[in-house]
């Protein structure tokens, strides 16, 4: 028998950490949620563009997330900026926490998704970019959308 997989539903997307940082890698985190939250998420109402990580105790955890008041919801509704409590394993948690002590290197939300029917945070380690590197990717943008303009010009 053939399991169907069932695609990961994207809550929500941090488009700010790909202007402000290179990406150098990207792990996959559960986060530890109370409550209505799951069903909050659920619905869509959660925001990560000025969310961060950081590790203490050996521990992970995600400042700024914001997770709506589930409606239906009275008195288990959690406050929405709560510190949450993100799941690794102890020896991937401690190979971030020796790359986060080189310089320029910070842990950043990018995505929160299902996967499975439990709720998932892409983890970036990521390093700043200078302003120079954020002209440089603004004008790459603006070259493609050019050449496919042009090319959709030229193909009607």
């Amino acid at each position: 028998m053939v399991q169907k997989r069932e695609p990961q539903k994207l809550v929500a997307n941090n488009k700010k950490a790909y202007h402000d940082y290179f990406i150098d890698e990207a792990y996959e985190a559960g986060v530890a949620l109370h409550g209505t939250e799951v069903k909050s998420l659920r619905m869509g109402k959660c925001s990560i563009k000025e969310s961060f990580i950081r590790i203490e105790n050996g521990e992970m955890f995600v400042y700024g997330m914001h997770v709506s008041p589930y409606e239906k919801g009275n008195i288990f509704n959690k406050d929405p900026l709560r510190v949450k409590k993100l799941l690794m394993h102890k020896h991937e948690i401690s190979r971030l926490a020796g790359k986060i002590a080189e310089k320029g290197y910070t842990l950043v939300p990018l995505q929160v998704y299902f996967k499975e029917g439990k709720v998932k945070v892409e983890v970036g380690l990521a390093r700043g970019k200078k302003l120079y590197d954020k002209r440089q990717d603004i004008a790459k943008k603006d070259m493609r959308r050019e050449t496919e303009r042009e090319f959709k010009i030229k193909n009607i």
